[in-house]
């Protein structure tokens, strides 16, 4: 298939390209490029690639395409609280507007990279299915909410939009997200001997491997559309469903040396929700995750050794998002509406 990532030049899209590109699939790019030269280590390969604003996509950019799988976003919660309506623009009506777009362009499958962000404070004390109420605590879940309920109204005979609800996502990638709460705790660990948490760490939260999120998307584009067609699945794995304590504790017993410790005030997260990975493990044969928060926090160590990582540097813009838009904020590179100003882009 010919496949337009949104994106590519960011955490996920960083692991997904390649993975697509190795499938067999002809892959292009669409990012503002925020965070391109981020990196730690070498850069994956490019591939052809527009340089565009999400609000600013037209049908035209679209055009030739058989699927989007659409990662562009503001992508957590901090950033998402900065401000609020530009979430909702950037996160919310932008999205539907790209998939409007891709719907007039002809393109017949839209992956919409949501999060189970958008069921907050769990309204159940059980996994949740993709049936469970939401209950968001902050804007970028919210705006995960209204996307998809955008996106649903949209689905018809020759336009097919699923939803990817992914697990709290982990593991390396070339443009590494610190802000991350397992990457975090294992930065930490092992570049300061703490693993620091800044909640009482009673939370639930479910995890998934940033490889497995790629996975998810291939395997879903893969898939037969009359299986999927606007649909929404919880992507992970039910049984990686871990109190935030837990993880924590992983992360001293695989780094020598490191010690859990809590943070001054340390109180209960709001987050605090299970889910159910079920549905996508029943109808999505061709998804097999493959990883562990274990072998994840391994796979880190070794990563973070191999490139030299300090504190200094991972607690810095390159890895930090909110810092990175701070910064180019600062510099007068980015206005008020997280739009490259004149001379700004790199």
């Amino acid at each position: 298939m010919r496949v337009l990532v949104t994106g590519h030049h960011g955490y996920i899209g960083s692991v997904l390209t390649p993975m697509l590109t190795a499938a067999g699939h002809e892959v292009a790019g669409l990012d503002i490029d925020l965070f391109a030269d981020c990196l730690l280590g070498p850069a994956p390969a490019e591939i052809p690639a527009v340089r565009v604003d999400l609000r600013d996509v037209t049908a035209e950019h679209l055009a030739g395409f058989d699927a989007v799988l659409h990662l562009a976003a503001l992508c957590n919660d901090p950033i998402g609280n900065l401000n609020p309506e530009l979430t909702y623009d950037i996160n919310h009506r932008a999205t539907v507007r790209l998939a409007e777009a891709a719907k007039a362009a002809g393109v017949s499958r839209f992956l919409f990279s949501s999060s189970c962000s958008l069921y907050g404070a769990g309204l159940d004390d059980r996994p949740l299915d993709e049936n469970a109420g939401f209950a968001p605590v902050t804007p970028y879940g919210e705006s995960k909410i209204l996307s998809e309920q955008g996106l649903a109204g949209l689905a018809d005979d020759d336009f097919s939009p699923v939803s990817l609800r992914n697990a709290t996502a982990y593991g390396f990638s070339p443009r590494l997200r610190g802000d991350l709460v397992v990457n975090d705790l294992t930065a930490h660990a092992l570049l300061t001997g703490e693993v620091r948490l800044l909640s009482d760490g009673s939370a639930w939260r479910p995890l998934v491997h940033i490889e497995d999120i790629s996975a998810a998307f291939l395997a879903l584009l893969e898939a037969p559309r009359e299986v999927v067609h606007g649909k929404a699945y919880n992507i992970g794995q039910t049984s990686e469903n871990y109190l935030i304590r837990d993880v924590a504790e992983v992360v001293a017993e695989v780094v020598p040396g490191s010690t859990v410790t809590f943070a001054g005030g340390a109180s209960a997260d709001a987050r605090n929700y299970r889910v159910s990975c079920d549905l996508v493990a029943a109808e999505v044969p061709g998804f097999q995750p493959r990883w562990t928060v274990r072998k994840g926090v391994e796979e880190l160590v070794e990563a973070y050794r191999r490139h030299g990582l300090t504190i200094e540097d991972f607690r810095g813009e390159r890895h930090q998002r909110l810092r990175r838009i701070q910064s180019l904020q600062g510099a007068g590179r980015l206005d008020g509406e997280l739009r490259w100003t004149t001379g700004g882009a790199a």
